[in-house]
C-alpha cells in the first residue's frame, strides 16, 4: 500500500528523486485546484499522516498555516481524482501510477531534507522481472500488471535467458497463431491426413482434463514443452473456462479456432481409441521412432495424439525417452490431453536438460515463473479478488491461508481437530483461552486473517465460532473469512470456476499457507505465491503436518521406465534433484538437494537411498 509521511515541512519537492518528479509536477499544477476545495477531505485509502510531536509543532502549525495546506490538499485532490475511475481499486489505482511498497531489502526513497522530508515507497515490478510485455493494455486485463501490488515480493527472479526466450516465443506465436497464412497453411496440411515432416509453424493443442488445477498445471506443462520444442501452444479451451483468463501473448491468441477440422476434442473417450494415440502406435509397431515422415515407405498421419493424463500406460509414457523426442519434433501438429504436472519429468531428457538449465537455474521455480507469466484472471474474476482481498484481508497484520480439501468422507471434528494442532504447534495460529474468555487483547494490533478454502462451510465456522467465543492466549485477535462453500465440485460449471480461481489467487497472497495433501488446487496457490505450505499430513508420531520444502507442484503418475537401462526404475531416485512428493509418495518433484535430505528425517521416507544418490553428483 502507498504511504506517504508528512514530516515537520511543508514540503521539499525539490529534493524528490528523479523517478518521482513528474508526480511532483502534477501535484504542483494541482495547487489551484486544491486552493477551492480546502475544506472537503476526500477519503484515501492507505494514505496516512504522521502525527506532528514536539514543542516547535504550534510554531509550524502558525508559520505553515497557508502553504502547507495547499500541499497537502493537492496531494488529497490528486489522489480523488485519480481514484473516481475505479472505486473498487482505489489504492491500486494510485499505486500504479505513484509508487508501491518495496521489498524490504530495496529500502525507500527519502527526500534530501532532515526533518522536513516526504517519503514515497517504490513501486513493486510489474512486469516480474520483464517476464511480462508491457505492450498490453493494462485496462483490459487489470491483473497482469496489479497482481505485483498483491504478491508478496519474489526471491525469485526469473534469467535472462527465460525473458529472452519468451520475446522470441511471443514473435513466433503471433507469427503463426489462429488467422495468420502459415496457420492456415498448416491446417490445410492437417486436412490432407498426411504428415510430410515439420513445417515453419508447428503446433500442440492441448485439451481439457478434470478439475481447473489439473488444467492451470498441464497447461503449464504444454506450455513449457512447446517452448523447448520451438512450437505454438493453442487451447481447446471449454467453455466453462472462456472468460477466465486474459491472453498471455501480445496481439495474438492461444485459444484454438472453433472450426478446427478434428472435431470433439473435449470427448476423452473418442481419443483413447483414437488410431493416432502415439502410445498405441509403438506398441503396435506402427510406428518406429527411426522412422523419417518426409521420405517413409508407408503413409504417416498429419497428427499424434498423445495421452498423458494419470491412467495412461507404459507404452503413453515413453513420451519422456529421448528417441520418442526426436520423432515428435517431425510432427507438426501433436494433440496432448493431460491432467498432470509433467515439467519434472521434462528435466531427464537429454535433448532438453540444456535449456532448461538455462532458462531455470533453480528447478524449483518453473511454475512459479510460468504461472505468473501464462495465468491473468480476466477482469470478472480478478474483481472478485481485489473486492474480497480489500474488504477482508488488506487491514491484516498477516495472513493464514488454509486450503482444506478432502478426497473421502471425514469426520468434520476429527479432521480439524488435525488442522489446528498443525497451525498451533507449528505457531501459525494461537490457542485460546477456555478459562477465561476475557483475556485483554493487544489494543491497536491489526488483527491476524485466516482465509479458509473448502467446498464445506462446516471448517470456517468452527474456526470463526472459537476465536469469536474465546479470547487468544496471546491477546492476538484472529479473524477468519471464507469467500464461498460450494458444496460439490462443479467443474462444468464457469461460475465455480470463477470463484475457485479467485480462491486461488486470494491464497497465493498469504504470508503462510497451509495445503490438503493431493491438491491441484493447493499446488497452484503455493506456486503463484512462491510459498512452501504446511501439508496436512503426518509424516511420523511425532509431527502433525510436513512443511513442503519447495513451491513446484508434483507429477503425481510419472513414468517408471528408465528409457537408457531399458528397465522399471523408481524416478524419485534416478538424479538427485527429484525427490517424492511429501503429500504422495509415487509423486515427484523438483526439490534442492537440502530439501531431499530433510525429507530422511521423517520415518516415511527413511527407505530412500538419500545420501548415496546425492554423492553420485557430488
Amino acid at each position: 500500500m502507498l504511504r506517504f509521511y508528512f514530516s515537520d515541512a511543508a514540503h521539499c519537492q525539490a529534493s524528490l528523486p528523479a523517478a518521482d518528479a513528474e508526480a511532483g509536477d502534477a501535484v504542483m499544477e494541482m495547487k489551484q485546484i486544491g486552493m477551492q476545495q480546502q475544506q472537503q477531505k476526500p477519503p484515501l485509502a492507505g494514505l496516512r499522516e504522521r502525527k506532528h510531536e514536539g514543542s516547535g509543532g504550534a510554531h509550524l502549525a502558525a508559520g505553515l498555516g497557508v502553504v502547507r495546506p495547499l500541499v497537502v490538499l493537492a496531494l488529497f485532490t490528486l489522489v480523488l481524482l485519480l481514484t473516481l475511475p475505479s472505486a473498487a481499486h482505489r489504492r491500486l489505482s494510485l499505486d500504479l501510477l505513484l509508487l508501491h511498497r518495496p521489498a524490504a531489502s530495496q529500502g525507500v526513497s527519502n527526500c534530501s531534507c532532515s526533518a522536513n522530508s516526504s517519503t514515497i515507497e517504490h513501486p513493486k515490478d510489474k512486469l516480474l522481472g520483464g517476464m511480462l510485455s508491457p505492450v498490453f493494455d493494462e485496462a483490459s486485463c487489470l491483473s497482469r500488471y496489479q497482481s505485483a501490488l498483491y504478491w508478496k515480493v519474489s526471491n525469485h527472479t526469473s534469467s535472462a535467458y527465460l525473458v529472452e526466450k519468451l520475446r522470441r516465443y511471443e514473435a513466433h506465436h503471433k507469427k503463426c497463431g489462429p488467422d495468420t497464412e502459415l496457420y492456415k497453411k498448416a491446417v490445410e496440411q492437417l486436412k490432407s491426413n498426411r504428415s510430410t515432416g515439420p513445417m515453419e509453424c508447428n503446433y500442440v493443442v492441448w485439451m481439457a482434463s478434470d478439475g481447473l488445477g489439473n488444467r492451470v498445471l498441464s497447461i503449464t506443462s504444454a506450455f513449457l514443452y512447446a517452448l523447448l520444442n520451438n512450437k505454438v501452444l493453442l487451447l481447446d479451451l471449454p467453455e466453462d473456462m472462456k472468460g477466465l483468463f486474459c491472453e498471455p501473448f501480445p496481439n495474438t491468441t492461444w485459444v484454438l479456432p472453433s472450426d478446427f477440422p478434428i472435431n470433439n476434442l473435449k470427448w476423452v473417450w473418442r481419443f483413447e481409441k483414437d488410431p493416432y494415440r502415439y502410445g498405441d502406435m509403438v506398441k503396435n509397431k506402427v510406428l518406429s521412432n527411426d522412422v523419417n515422415p518426409a521420405n517413409a515407405s508407408y503413409p504417416l498421419p498429419a497428427y499424434l495424439y498423445l495421452h498423458l493424463v494419470h491412467s495412461n500406460d507404459d507404452f503413453d509414457k515413453m513420451f519422456y525417452c529421448q528417441e520418442s523426442q526426436l520423432l515428435l519434433q517431425k510432427f507438426p501438429w501433436l494433440l496432448l490431453r493431460s491432467n498432470q504436472y509433467f515439467v519434472p519429468a521434462l528435466f531427464l531428457i537429454p535433448e532438453f536438460k540444456k535449456e532448461l538449465s538455462l532458462l531455470f537455474p533453480e528447478r524449483t521455480t518453473v511454475f512459479h515463473h510460468l504461472g505468473r507469466y501464462l495465468f491473468h484472471p480476466s477482469n470478472s474474476v480478478w474483481g472478485y479478488v481485489t473486492r474480497y482481498y480489500e474488504a477482508y484481508l488488506a487491514n491484516a497484520k498477516e495472513s493464514l491461508g488454509m486450503q482444506i480439501r478432502t478426497f473421502a468422507k471425514v469426520d468434520l471434528d476429527s479432521h480439524l481437530s488435525s488442522i489446528m494442532g498443525c497451525a498451533l504447534s507449528e505457531k501459525l495460529l494461537p490457542d485460546v483461552d477456555l478459562k477465561d474468555p476475557a483475556l485483554p487483547t493487544i489494543i491497536g494490533v491489526k488483527p491476524k486473517a485466516v482465509l479458509v478454502t473448502s467446498l464445506n462451510s462446516g471448517y470456517f465456522e468452527k474456526l470463526r465460532d472459537m476465536y469469536y467465543e474465546h479470547a487468544t492466549t496471546t491477546g492476538e485477535v484472529i479473524g477468519i473469512y471464507q469467500p464461498s462453500h460450494e458444496e460439490q465440485q462443479h467443474t462444468e460449471k464457469l461460475s465455480h470456476n470463477m470463484k475457485a480461481l479467485a480462491e486461488m489467487y486470494l491464497l497465493s497472497l498469504s504470508d503462510s499457507l497451509m495445503t490438503s495433501p493431493y491438491s491441484t488446487f493447493g499446488y497452484v496457490a503455493q506456486g503463484l505465491g512462491g510459498l512452501s505450505p504446511w501439508i496436512l499430513i503426518r509424516p511420523d508420531k511425532k509431527n502433525l503436518c510436513l512443511h513442503s520444502m519447495t513451491m513446484e507442484p508434483c507429477f503425481h503418475f510419472p513414468p517408471s521406465y528408465d528409457c537408457n537401462a531399458n528397465k522399471k526404475v523408481d524416478i524419485g531416485s534416478v538424479v538427485p534433484y527429484l525427490r517424492h512428493c511429501e503429500d504422495f509418495r509415487k509423486a515427484v518433484a523438483s526439490a534442492l538437494l537440502q530439501s531431499i535430505r530433510r525429507l530422511a528425517e521423517f520415518s516415511i521416507y527413511q527407505s530412500l537411498d538419500v545420501e548415496e544418490g546425492i554423492k553420485k553428483i557430488s
